[in-house]
């Protein structure tokens, strides 16, 4: 990439700070790195400044002053509407920006879910048009922020920038509540593949002439015939975006010294999508990374049922006994790598069990951008309250200082989060669920964090 800034349309380069950059596949990050950020739509307004309080805190007590994050405030949903105009979500200078500079976070953003004409960015209801067919003012709040209907920003945001690995870690922290007796033996990490599957958005509503057309085209090349109502979807998985999933998945697992490797498919139904995304999985590693791995298979006929020390297991289940498995034997899996519809389940199930979304981080990765997020929705009931649990976004940004190499900040945020649960003092959300707890706002809440990264 050129070190020379893009040009963008409202967005001005801060005057100090140095891009983050790439070389032979390992970023460069410089003492002063410029990384943007979306405040994000709802409970954004209040749970961003938290999480760069608690980050620039982290990193000025880890490094003594030395190091420091130069923000860039980009923009995408209501912040997009009001600093660049109408249907103006997702702004091309956002994406220009992330592009440039590699490392970027952002907070929760609205997704539209109905088939409505309209949607607000600052209630989130869905509406349509009034009698002329202009949005009008919001019927709910009545703000001006009415926008057409859009695709998620998120998954724009990931398709566009070629995004192609979703991770999600989900841990337990000492005290939080949980619906499982021991939810300290669940700690993976889970890769979902971030491009394909239903996330490429490739459907037809009932009646339309494509879905006629596509079913047309299924009725003459298998002789089955579907309901002539039936709405259309279609879920492309590819061996290129299976493989390159599945090796940042075995890197990863490499690099950190995880155990297992664990590929979550419905192979035993879709032989061609899931079923090769397994296949697939194992011809990477076994291509990739032979000498690194091994299969359950050569556990028993070449190593006796003994692990060879320093080599990753590399596994599959079948997607519906794997939520079985995470909540029976969660101690058995370290790293999962899976197809998008899956990953999004199981991801949710698996933070269920630790506590919920409010504690669950979330990356989005490609070969050289890494994009870091808030993993729950906007709650716009709750904006400018000063009452949301700030934890998401918090530990999005030690997935972040981890990924820039800044491993000391991050495990500042880890200590100062941990102690903070211990000690009681916790946002609404959980102090409803703990006895004795001490209840603080979301600002207070990034204050006590501070406080105990000692």
């Amino acid at each position: 990439m050129s070190d020379q800034s893009p040009s963008f349309e409202r967005l001005v380069p801060p005057a100090d700070g140095h891009r983050i950059t790439c070389e032979n596949g390992r970023l460069c990050v410089p003492d002063d790195p410029i990384v943007p950020y979306i405040r994000g739509d709802g409970t954004g307004v209040d749970i961003w400044p938290a999480a760069q309080h608690v980050i620039d805190s982290a990193v000025a007590r880890a490094y003594s002053g030395r190091r420091r994050i130069v923000w860039l405030r980009t923009y995408a949903g209501l912040d997009a509407l009001q600093e660049y105009g109408k249907d103006a979500v997702l702004p091309a200078d956002t994406v220009r920006a992330i592009q440039h500079y590699l490392v970027a976070i952002k907070g929760p953003l609205t997704t539209p879910v109905g088939g409505y004409e309209y949607v607000c960015l600052e209630c989130a209801l869905e509406q349509n048009g009034d009698a002329s067919g202009a949005p009008g003012h919001c019927a709910g709040c009545g703000s001006e922020w009415v926008t057409a209907r859009f695709r998620s920003l998120n998954v724009t945001l990931r398709q566009v920038l070629d995004l192609y690995a979703c991770v999600r870690p989900v841990r337990w922290f000492r005290g939080v509540p949980s619906p499982v007796k021991h939810p300290e033996r669940l700690n993976i990490i889970i890769f979902r593949e971030n491009t394909e599957d239903v996330y490429s958005g490739i459907e037809f509503p009932s009646g339309s002439a494509e879905a006629a057309e596509l079913m047309a085209l299924v009725s003459r090349h298998t002789g089955k015939n579907l309901r002539a109502d039936s709405g259309i979807g279609v879920k492309p998985i590819s061996a290129s975006g299976t493989k390159r999933l599945v090796r940042k998945a075995l890197q990863h697992a490499i690099a950190q010294g995880r155990q297992t490797v664990t590929l979550v498919h419905k192979g035993n139904i879709m032989k061609f999508t899931e079923g090769a995304f397994r296949d697939w999985g194992y011809e990477v590693a076994r291509e990739e990374f032979g000498p690194d791995t091994f299969t359950e298979k050569e556990l028993w006929e070449e190593f006796g049922g003994v692990r060879p020390s320093g080599r990753v297991l590399i596994n599959d289940r079948i997607a519906d006994s794997m939520f079985q498995q995470v909540l029976l034997r969660p101690d058995e899996y370290d790293v999962v790598a899976t197809p998008n519809l899956n990953g999004d389940y199981l991801s949710d199930a698996c933070a269920a069990q630790t506590g919920g979304l409010g504690l669950a981080p979330g990356a989005n990765l490609g070969d050289e951008i890494g994009l870091f997020e808030a993993t729950h929705g906007t709650a716009p009931k709750h904006a400018g309250r000063n009452v949301i649990n700030p934890s998401s976004v918090i530990l999005s940004g030690k997935m972040m200082l981890d990924y820039m190499g800044w491993q000391e900040a991050g495990e500042l945020v880890v200590r100062g989060l941990e102690q903070t649960i211990e000690q009681k003092r916790v946002t609404y959300d959980l102090e409803r669920q703990m006895e004795g707890a001490e209840k603080v706002s979301t600002s207070g809440f990034a204050e006590c964090i501070v406080e105990n990264m000692g």
